[in-house]
């Protein structure tokens, strides 16, 4: 017997938040499939959390940057990343949360949702033409870059545990590496 899942769109994602379903329930939208979100360990939550606030100072005016909130994708996804870097929009955001067009690049921190985040939401953002996307792999401490989304995948992908970074859409901006790792 074959099993099929329910999918949902980000309308009817949206009336069950509003309702309030989803209340007591940490999840995130992911094509169609409301997925349980791991729990934020310590590490998690401080490396993300001093991430944010160095990429705020290094960014300025320049870039907004959300932490765990969603981004709304036309490809019925509104998962939360831990990083966000995104236009500044202002009270634009009171209508919608930031679409592809509005995202510079984003970032996860991984350590049970590793294979969640390098899998299954680096062809999420792909898909939708997302530039770049890091994961900050909190076991092995190295950040996974992806870039140049192609047909659903992105078609580069480099691994770095030390050095500098200039995001694509930031080239004269540099990131300490170790900065995004260790916060």
């Amino acid at each position: 017997m074959t099993t099929i899942t329910a999918k949902w769109t980000i309308d009817e994602y949206h009336r069950m938040i509003a309702a309030g379903i989803l209340s007591d329930r940490k999840v995130e939208l992911l094509k169609g499939e409301i997925v349980e979100m791991s729990p934020e360990g310590e590490p998690h939550a401080y490396c993300s959390d001093e991430a944010g606030e160095y990429l705020a100072k290094l960014l300025g005016d320049r870039a907004k940057i959300r932490q765990a909130k969603p981004i709304t994708l036309p490809n019925e996804s509104e998962p939360e990343p831990d990083i966000a870097i995104v236009q500044r929009l202002g009270r634009e955001y009171r209508e919608h949360h930031p679409y592809p067009e509005n995202i510079f690049w984003l970032i996860e921190y991984a350590n049970s949702s590793l294979e969640k985040d390098l899998e299954t939401k680096s062809k999420i953002y792909a898909e939708v033409g997302i530039l770049e996307y890091w994961v900050v792999n909190l076991k092995k401490l190295h950040l996974v870059v992806f870039r140049d989304p192609l047909d659903g995948e992105y078609a580069t992908k480099f691994t770095l545990t030390a050095g500098n970074i200039q995001p694509l859409a930031f080239s004269d901006i540099s990131v300490a590496v170790e900065q995004i790792i260790n916060g």
